[in-house]
């Protein structure tokens, strides 16, 4: 779990995840000043708290880092501010066990879920028109790019550099193109995401720079496919020539 200001949030998450799929969580807080610290170890949960803000990112790498070393094969990310349904872990954590490596819970799977759960039409918008360049070039058919509920495969985050991924949201689009490059098998399951003023959202700039950098990313995928190798695929292109 990935969090930032979700003291209000972490303990109804909790609460509502599946019981008998989840052996240990991982509660990796960024830097903010709320009372996290004392509801997640209240619960009896892995608790960290970074010594300074590293953005969206970057938290997630340290959260990635604590859960392997945890021993996790299969690592779920769920967000505390409570907008993913944990519902959905069942059905991810089945997905894996299917022999995908990477699976996205895609708010699009059913036509008009995520307007009707309140998503921001220029949000909507921005998805939608994204998709289609997104599958062409990666050749990845997914119906969404930018959901903030996966589950890896450990074998699959000690194969790919994602430690070279942005520390900000742009993080989330890369690592699927990690994924494509090194030829991983990528599931999709429905999940239900709400919008409400207490969920993480990205501001209008903010989703400007992370299209922008999208749309960096995807070159890069090309050029690294040319032979011009990005950073970002540089672990992927190494094993490939072994």
């Amino acid at each position: 779990m990935p969090a930032y200001f979700a003291e209000k949030t972490l303990l109804s998450v909790y609460r509502k995840i599946p019981e008998g799929y989840v052996d240990d969580i991982v509660v990796v807080d960024d830097h903010s000043s709320d009372r996290i610290e004392q509801v997640a170890k209240a619960l009896n949960l892995h608790f960290f708290r970074n010594d300074r803000n590293l953005g969206y990112g970057g938290n997630l790498k340290i959260c990635i880092r604590e859960s392997l070393a945890l021993g996790a094969d299969i690592l779920i990310e769920l967000h505390p501010d409570d907008q993913y349904d944990p519902a959905a872990v069942p059905q991810a954590i089945d997905k894996i066990r299917e022999g995908y490596d990477f699976v996205i819970g895609s708010r699009f799977s059913q036509f008009g879920n995520a307007l009707r759960h309140a998503m921001p039409m220029w949000k909507y918008t921005i998805n939608r028109l994204s998709t289609l360049p997104a599958r062409v070039i990666l050749g990845a058919g997914l119906t969404d790019f930018h959901s903030g509920f996966r589950a890896y495969r450990r074998s699959f985050l000690e194969r790919v550099q994602y430690q070279e991924n942005s520390n900000d949201y742009l993080f989330s689009f890369q690592i699927i193109a990690q994924a494509c490059y090194a030829g991983s098998t990528i599931g999709e399951i429905p999940v239900v995401c709400r919008y409400f003023p207490d969920a993480t959202q990205i501001n209008f700039s903010r989703s400007m720079r992370y299209g922008a950098g999208a749309i960096g990313t995807l070159a890069a995928f090309v050029k690294s496919k040319l032979g011009a190798v990005d950073p970002i695929f540089a672990m992927v292109a190494a094993d490939r020539e072994s």
